[in-house]
């Protein structure tokens, strides 16, 4: 019982680490005038910065920002699935004299091939907006140091 205990509490703060880096990719650092800058100055050099960051890495965060709906498994395979096997079975059935039986035979397999279907993609979906999520957190990091460096480099304290 305490290994369960010890597992859920690892996960729990693997979890927590990974939402909080998440996190940091994905918001704006705070940038600090360390040499006095006027508020509208430091408007200009975040919107310079901004526009550097873009050229240098190649990531625009407003077009990342509006990319595409995460990818979601499609429904309706058992339903499918139990309506194939039923065909199948009642077939079956009939030839081995009661196509009732061999349709609910059939349905029943079906509706379970179905479910495994839905479930294997539900995983791949899954996967794929991981990796989606990944790639989004990687570019966001990549532009964010990048306006940091720019930040810094016109006199302003960034964390």
């Amino acid at each position: 019982m305490r290994q369960v205990r010890f597992l859920t509490v690892g996960l729990s703060v693997t979890a927590l680490v990974l939402s909080t880096n998440v996190a940091q990719a994905q918001s704006k650092p705070v940038a600090y005038p360390a040499k006095g800058q006027s508020t509208q100055q430091q408007a200009s050099d975040d919107n310079a910065c901004n526009g550097w960051a873009k050229q240098q890495t190649g990531v625009d965060p407003a077009q990342l920002a509006t990319s595409p709906p995460p990818a979601q498994a499609q429904s309706g395979q058992r339903v499918r699935g139990a309506a194939g096997g039923a065909a199948m079975g009642a077939v079956a059935g009939a030839i081995g004299g009661d196509a009732g039986k061999g349709a609910a035979a059939g349905a029943a397999v079906g509706t379970m091939a179905g479910g495994m279907q839905h479930r294997q993609q539900r995983r791949q979906a899954d996967a794929q907006n991981a990796q989606v999520s990944a790639n989004k957190e990687q570019a966001m990091g990549s532009y964010w140091q990048a306006w940091r460096a720019c930040m810094s480099g016109k006199g302003y304290s960034v964390q």
